[in-house]
């Protein structure tokens, strides 16, 4: 993490955010940008001091986060069976040994707001997390300082989380390397296609789409895309529904008869009773 906020950190040099504070009411206006500078610095510190020490237990308070941290789920293809909502981080960190599930962050621009006050400056973060073994999350964070998007924006692509349905070109020999079937998503103007390719060809695509592929796990994939995909923001939205879409066809390999289990809630529905934490007024 601490890489990562450096690499944020990197992306905005001191004469970008120097421009942006240019305007509202002149020379007070600069001299009260000043103050604001001094302190914001006092109060980072005093939020660093205090937040090694507020390092507690995870406490789920969600059903599902329940379920997880007692063993009753093991897997997470268990929760994406039953559609079941993520609401809180910890349940991914979980399943995944530290160090598996890599993060990145894709990009950060600034944006800004105009008050009666003057401007006012935020950061949007983009991150990126996955596995290289089909799983891939998209995560973003608007934020006033760049540390607290890029924190959030880890946090949002952990909870975005999805499966990637890999296969095979033509025979099915090895690994799956491509995607099973050609693939479109949209953002904005944005237009993505997915098309599959034969083994050895390599991701062909924009850098981009090269950094989401490998967090992916995808090793060989034609692409092409329309619309403003300067705009990262919405091609990376683009490219990251067309993955999503993967597992939403039906495809004659899983024709065969479908097995269904109990639902973790009806399953677990006793234990939830029986755990659930007594309300405090």
């Amino acid at each position: 993490a601490q890489a990562i906020l450096a690499q944020g950190l990197s992306h905005i040099g001191p004469s970008s955010i120097a421009a942006m504070g240019d305007g509202g009411f002149g020379k007070g206006g600069g001299f009260g940008d000043k103050g604001k500078g001094k302190g914001k610095g006092k109060a980072k510190g005093k939020k660093g001091k205090g937040k090694g020490k507020e390092e507690k237990e995870w406490v789920p308070v969600t059903k599902l986060g329940r379920l997880v941290k007692d063993g009753k789920i093991n897997s997470i293809e268990e929760i994406y069976v039953h559609s079941l909502p993520v609401k809180e981080f910890q349940i991914i960190d979980q399943f995944f040994q530290p160090g598996t599930l890599k993060d990145e962050v894709m990009k950060i621009h600034p944006v800004q707001r105009c008050t009666s006050a003057g401007q006012t400056n935020r950061f949007v973060c983009y991150v990126m997390v996955g596995d290289s073994n089909g799983h891939i999350g998209l995560g973003s964070k608007c934020s006033k300082e760049v540390a607290t998007a890029i924190r959030g924006g880890i946090i949002s692509a952990k909870m975005n989380l999805i499966p990637v349905r890999r296969g095979y070109w033509g025979n099915r020999i090895g690994t799956p390397h491509t995607m099973p079937m050609k693939l479109h998503g949209k953002s904005a103007s944005v237009r993505v296609r997915l098309i599959p390719a034969p083994r050895g060809s390599g991701i062909v695509g924009s850098m981009t789409t090269k950094k989401i592929m490998s967090f992916a796990g995808v090793t060989d994939i034609f692409s092409c895309s329309c619309g403003h995909t300067r705009t990262k923001g919405n091609f990376m939205k683009a490219t990251f529904a067309a993955l999503k879409a993967s597992y939403g066809y039906l495809t004659p390999d899983l024709w065969k008869p479908t097995h269904f289990v109990k639902h973790p809630y009806q399953e677990f529905t006793d234990y939830l009773a029986q755990s659930k934490p007594a309300p405090s007024y």
